[in-house]
């Protein structure tokens, strides 16, 4: 080619207006627009609209334009600080609402921290402690009204198998504290710096397919886990994968089960699935399954207590320590090995918190239909791990559990957060000695209640039907998950995603059109079972940009369409393919090489004599086919 594509199109553009012009029947076609390329821009206004448009779509800055020094620095105050901003309307009827729902919130909290903190390997307390200083950072920074934060399930096992793999918990408790609190400053870390550059779109290469396999799976490795707690087993499996935590089962059955200890978390796990039923069916008595592992603690501790179970076998949680957050900033490793181990630990629980708050924040947000920033949200989540691994704290996130109770109680904004933090604090520093005789299958049983809920049949079921290698992502997630281990299952959900990514865009979907009966409509003839093939024309739409990853995938697979025609009508005795149009409306973009590959495609049509059909041609058949290579092989656009 010796000239530019430009030229080509400009030149193509003349010789079919000077065709029209001298044609007889030109003036009974319909008037066809011109399609231009866009304006030539400089290089560094093309690099930097490119850049706005990836990194700043939603154009942060409008706000501060043409405003005067002092409004930019309240501004900037207030985006920083949402609190500054809604906090000038806020009242007291909002804050009756904001107050229940705290109460209603503390109520679930606390007997949920205790639990979690075990599946983290950490004693009860820390549980608490992550339920007191980041709900009130979050308050000041996040921009979601209904969320609640504090330790998740999902986040406290995988934050403990990871931890677990570097440090034994038993054998050297204090390094395992100081590796947990190191992760939780590198989520943190994760997170503001995913918020500050605006990285956000990152974790949306986690398909929701794969989430959900993941959180599934994720489930069924806790409810396994309690098993422990459940039964009064003393030696357990430290492995998470179902072969070996049955195998520790079912090697314990005849001395190491406890029936003391069965029947406690036997009847208080059929009273919380009960209540749990109950919030269900009605909604007003949402407050039934949010006070009821609270009601499960306090009557378990007393029957522990007035019986003196724990002499029979049964495991209590024995002492909390007394307090506010201690100090644990010189605990932090800042470098050498353990700070590399708590880095990559980190980054990968600091995702997985990011996504489940992420998704929480945009559900609810959608039902009150009012709109958050995903990036001021990371930030807030980073900057409160941040301050929560200096004060004893391991990594929060948002509760999907606590925040459906948090918007059910009728929350207005995130006060409620603050509430349930000065409950945590009067229960840290007046109620822990209470807790000494709770038994831990009472805790078991809350964790297996709680995470029930995060096995999703009917979003899988939903995914089989629409996407069937979205379901493969789905289950390889889960049964990596249930079957290996947690970081295997994420990061087989993580290959599968990306696989899926690299297969649209190398592999990008084809059609061929018919005609549907009396009409100028052209459809997929897979999807229209009455559109009708146009004798002796193969019509081939292309779903995909067309670049370097696809060009001769597109190639081949319009000959390979040619091909399959012929074949088929030379076995029902009917005249071949002579024209080949390409519908390229779905085409948003073509590289040099997707130009490269077209023109292959038309020196290959030449040897087949397969012609390339003219503008009136096209016009008989259909006014918006688009796209068709010209006879010098230059791209040909049209409306």
């Amino acid at each position: 080619m010796n000239h530019s594509v430009s030229d080509k199109l400009e030149n193509k553009e003349q010789d079919i207006t000077d065709q029209q012009s001298s044609c007889p029947q030109a003036n009974d076609l319909p008037y066809i627009n011109r399609v231009r390329l866009a304006p030539r821009r400089k290089l560094h206004q093309e690099f930097t609209s490119s850049l706005k448009e990836t990194f700043f779509p939603d154009n942060p800055l409008r706000p501060f334009k043409d405003q005067p020094r002092s409004r930019k620095i309240v501004l900037g105050l207030q985006t920083l600080f949402p609190i500054l901003e809604w906090g000038r309307h806020y009242n007291l009827h909002k804050f009756k609402g904001d107050f229940i729902a705290g109460l209603t919130i503390a109520s679930l909290c606390i007997p949920q921290d205790i639990a979690y903190a075990q599946l983290a390997y950490l004693k009860p307390q820390y549980g608490l402690y992550s339920s007191f200083v980041p709900p009130l950072i979050y308050a000041c920074m996040g921009s979601s009204r209904d969320i609640a934060i504090g330790p998740v399930a999902v986040v406290s096992l995988l934050l403990g198998t990871l931890v677990h793999n570097e440090v034994d918990s038993a054998k050297n408790p204090d390094e395992y504290l100081r590796l947990v609190f190191t992760a939780t400053f590198f989520a943190g870390i994760t997170q503001v710096t995913l918020g500050f550059f605006r990285l956000g779109f990152l974790i949306d290469f986690l398909s929701h397919a794969a989430v959900v396999g993941f959180m599934g799976g994720a489930a069924i490795t806790i409810a396994l886990q309690q098993l422990k707690g459940f039964l009064g087993i003393n030696n357990f499996t430290k492995k998470t994968g179902i072969i070996s935590v049955m195998r520790s089962v079912w090697s314990s059955v005849h001395h190491g089960w406890n029936w003391q200890t069965i029947l406690i978390g036997s009847v208080f796990l059929v009273f919380l699935l009960v209540a749990k039923y109950i919030g269900k069916k009605k909604k007003s008595l949402f407050w039934v399954p949010a006070i009821a592992p609270l009601i499960s603690v306090i009557l378990s501790t007393f029957f522990v207590y007035i019986t003196h179970a724990e002499k029979h076998g049964v495991k209590i949680v024995k002492d909390i320590q007394k307090g506010i957050n201690p100090s644990s900033l010189e605990q932090i490793h800042f470098s050498g090995e353990f700070a590399a181990k708590g880095f990559r630990i980190g980054v990968v629980a600091g995702m997985i918190a990011l996504t489940e708050a992420t998704a929480i924040g945009r559900t609810f947000a959608a039902m009150k239909d009012y709109q958050i920033d995903g990036n001021k949200e990371m930030v807030a989540l980073g900057v409160m791990n941040i301050a929560g691994s200096m004060t004893s704290c391991y990594v929060a996130t948002g509760s999907f559990s606590r925040s459906a109770v948090n918007y059910m109680a009728g929350c207005q904004t995130a006060v409620s957060n603050i509430v349930m933090s000065a409950v945590v604090l009067l229960t840290l520093e007046l109620i822990t000695p209470l807790f000494k005789y709770t038994p831990n299958a009472i805790l078991a049983s809350i964790i297996i209640s709680a995470v029930i809920s995060l096995i999703d049949y009917d979003a899988a079921i939903l995914i089989w039907k629409i996407d069937k290698l979205d379901f493969i992502a789905c289950m390889g997630a889960f049964f990596g998950v249930v079957f290996v281990s947690v970081e295997i299952g994420l990061l087989i959900a993580v290959a599968i995603s990306f696989a899926k990514i690299l297969l649209q865009v190398t592999r990008p979907r084809t059609a061929v059109l018919g005609n549907l009966p009396s009409t100028s409509i052209y459809r997929n003839i897979e999807q229209y079972p009455d559109a009708k093939k146009v004798p002796g024309m193969l019509i081939v739409r292309v779903d995909s940009a067309i670049y370097f990853s696809n060009s001769n995938y597109v190639r081949e697979r319009v000959l390979r369409w040619l091909s399959d025609e012929d074949e088929q009508l030379k076995a029902n005795n009917q005249p071949r393919i002579q024209f080949l149009i390409m519908e390229m409306s779905p085409v948003t973009d073509i590289d040099t090489s997707g130009i490269h590959s077209l023109e292959e495609l038309y020196r290959s049509l030449q040897k087949r004599e397969v012609q390339a059909i003219d503008k009136r041609a096209m016009n008989s058949i259909s006014w918006n086919f688009c796209g068709r290579i010209t006879h010098d092989g230059a791209m040909r656009f049209c409306s």
